[in-house]
């Protein structure tokens, strides 16, 4: 099944605006988290083990090698040329703006670098740092704000000791895009105590702000987290495959086809995984979401009557990135 023919893919999106295939190049430079040094909290959101989706999380932060390993492997796999560095593990803006211009600047300047993307929590986007990437946007580099969100409702946010609220992500949103900054949102469904009804409203309220990009994700129980001990005693049950597979349907619809879809599942290492157990594999999932789309024929912006463009088929990258 061919996904980026039903809703608009990061893939898609760079092909079209750069005309050749550009891949995002996971990296862990040694950041940390408010929320687990102390600043805001000890342990970390209740599902956080980083390892569970940070590639290179037990590497030793060597920005160029990191660079350079995975643009081999992207080209071998892919046959992109052209990358994003993408700076993933923990909060990526979690430091003196001085000490992010030297790590932004020096990924930059690699070969075939073309742009960043930087994934942080809301609470942690000083306006020095978003005029610093607006002004790599400025000088022609792709760069993309990631903000973690999870959810749009505060009780949910404050269950998995998240601990910052929407008003922190609304407020980081406003100021980045008055700067010109592509926002991409990551929401997670299945958190505990929400269903549906509630990632619908998070998506309401994500949209209603204006935001440039998507990724969604499955809520998986990893090792060594208080949600592993929670569904360990049986007070938290994990989505089906199905039922994600419907509720993502369901969202894609709903959303404007303009909006960039970076991302629509994510997986975990089989060693690390508890549940559920088809969080380990992701191609199941991706071609799930697309045949349901296909057999429904509905596309991206389909619930709101919006007409979808594809690119010809032939002509579109890999699915997501």
């Amino acid at each position: 099944m061919d996904l980026a023919q039903r809703i608009n893919t990061l893939g898609q999106d760079l092909l079209r605006r750069h005309g050749q295939r550009v891949h995002k190049l996971a990296l862990n430079v040694g950041f940390s988290c408010p929320n687990r040094d102390g600043s805001k909290g000890h342990g970390g959101c209740t599902f956080c083990n980083n390892a569970s989706f940070t590639p290179h999380a037990r590497r030793a932060p060597d920005l160029v090698e990191q660079l350079e390993s995975g643009a081999r492997i992207a080209l071998k796999l892919t046959g992109a040329v052209r990358f994003l560095a993408y700076f993933q593990a923990y909060t990526n803006t979690y430091a003196d703006v001085d000490e992010l211009r030297a790590l932004y600047t020096l990924a930059l300047a690699q070969p075939r670098v073309i742009g960043l993307s930087v994934g942080t929590r809301p609470d942690c986007v000083p306006d020095a740092v978003l005029d610093l990437l607006a002004g790599y946007r400025a000088q022609g580099h792709e760069v993309w704000l990631e903000l973690g969100l999870q959810s749009a409702f505060d009780d949910t946010l404050e269950r998995v000791n998240r601990g910052h609220g929407f008003a922190e992500y609304a407020d980081a949103v406003t100021r980045a895009r008055a700067r010109g900054l592509p926002v991409c949102t990551h929401l997670i469904l299945g958190l505990p105590g929400e269903d549906h009804a509630h990632h619908r409203e998070t998506l309401a309220r994500v949209l209603a702000l204006g935001t440039d990009g998507l990724k969604l994700h499955p809520l998986h129980v990893v090792k060594s987290t208080r949600l592993a001990f929670e569904w360990k005693r049986g007070e938290y049950t994990p989505l089906s495959a199905g039922a994600y597979i419907g509720q993502c349907v369901d969202l894609i619809r709903h959303t404007p086809p303009e909006v960039v879809f970076h991302r629509v599942t994510g997986t975990a290492p089989a060693e690390l995984l508890l549940a559920p157990a088809w969080c380990a594999h992701k191609w199941p999932v991706l071609n799930g979401i697309a045949g349901q789309l296909a057999a429904q024929d509905q596309y991206q912006g389909s619930a709101l009557g919006r007409p979808f463009q594809s690119l010809p088929r032939g002509g579109h990258d890999h699915p997501l990135h």
